[in-house]
């Protein structure tokens, strides 16, 4: 056997590491998947504002037949 294929070993000592490991990071974020979504829509939000905030003076005084 070659030295070399000995470094792709990954017994059950290494995987069990690796899986309990990402699991518990899997589990931290579904008890708090509600705040993750929430933290990711205002991300969303700061970087594409929502149409209304696109409007602009002269479109608002088509609509309204006045300035603001």
């Amino acid at each position: 056997m070659q030295a070399g294929l000995l470094a792709y070993y990954g017994g059950p000592d290494q995987i069990m590491t690796v899986t309990s490991g990402l699991a518990s990071v899997i589990g931290l974020l579904l008890v708090f998947w509600n705040k993750v979504v929430a933290t990711f829509f205002r991300i969303v939000k700061i970087f594409r504002p929502s149409s209304a905030e696109h409007v602009t003076a002269e479109e608002q005084k088509d609509t309204l037949g006045h300035a603001p």
